[in-house]
């Protein structure tokens, strides 16, 4: 019998929104333990092959980590397989690259390029709200910080706006009505709306009706919702669409017309 965590992993166990074509090979890099969890990131090899094209193998992945030349939330990276999850920023420093992680439409990491001046800061959700040893008050957030002596105006699921130098909170969007968000987990990832509603059931999930630009309404659970703005104003540029889902018939009216105009 193995013991241990499994430092291996199939490519066909691979999450589906990493887009590995499954006759590339039989393994996938295993993301190190880290920020995020396992199945909810990307791990730095299949940001700079797969999606960047900047190496064509692992091991020009780790000629280029190891030259320090990757930065996750101002922090340069050489572990190859880091964890980079929804919100980090990754830093290019010699191409002069900015990218943020969010979600498409499809559910699927997109890296959306970003200036510099939008690089200093992320959004993070807030996970867990306590007390610690002698008294001093923190807070969790979404990716793995731990933060003493926040306002105490910021509660749980609230969103904190953290200056990725010092690490500080600068502002924070409370969760709330009529704030835009999206959505990070479920069948509606990706898509982005302004929260209209919100349903308590005890003992059970709540419930957040959104609705987006185009007037499409959908609802999800409360812990898929994260508010990347105040109001219908988002704090952070959104990927190509918006977060609009668009359905079948509309993806390919809008295919038939790029079609058109290339032609």
């Amino acid at each position: 019998m193995a013991r241990g965590l499994k430092k291996h992993l199939k490519r066909l166990n691979a999450p589906r929104h990493w887009m590995l074509d499954k006759l590339g090979g039989a393994f996938a890099p295993k993301p190190s333990p880290g920020p995020h969890k396992e199945r909810e990131c990307l791990p730095l090899a299949v940001i700079l092959r797969n999606r960047l094209k900047y190496a064509l193998t692992y091991r020009e992945v780790n000629a280029i980590v190891m030259q320090r030349l990757i930065a996750v939330d101002a922090k340069i990276r050489t572990d190859k397989t880091f964890p980079a999850g929804f919100m980090d920023v990754i830093s290019i420093a010699k191409t002069d690259e900015n990218f943020r992680l969010l979600y498409d439409t499809k559910g699927r990491f997109t890296l959306h390029r970003i200036t510099p001046d939008e690089a200093k800061y992320k959004l993070c959700r807030v996970r867990a709200q306590r007390v610690g040893d002698r008294g001093i008050p923190y807070i969790v957030t979404n990716d793995g910080r731990t933060i003493r002596y926040p306002d105490p105006v910021i509660k749980v699921n609230d969103t904190v706006k953290i200056d990725l130098e010092t690490g500080k909170v600068v502002e924070h969007i409370r969760f709330d009505i009529g704030n835009i968000c999206m959505v990070t987990g479920g069948r509606n990832r990706g898509r982005v709306g302004v929260m209209e509603h919100r349903e308590r059931h005890k003992g059970s999930f709540d419930i957040c009706h959104v609705k987006d630009a185009a007037g499409h309404q959908f609802a999800t659970r409360l812990t898929n919702v994260f508010l990347v703005g105040q109001g219908a104003k988002p704090w952070v540029s959104l990927p190509k669409g918006r977060g609009i889902k668009l359905s079948i018939v509309d993806e390919m009216r809008k295919a038939r017309a790029a079609a058109k105009t290339a032609a």
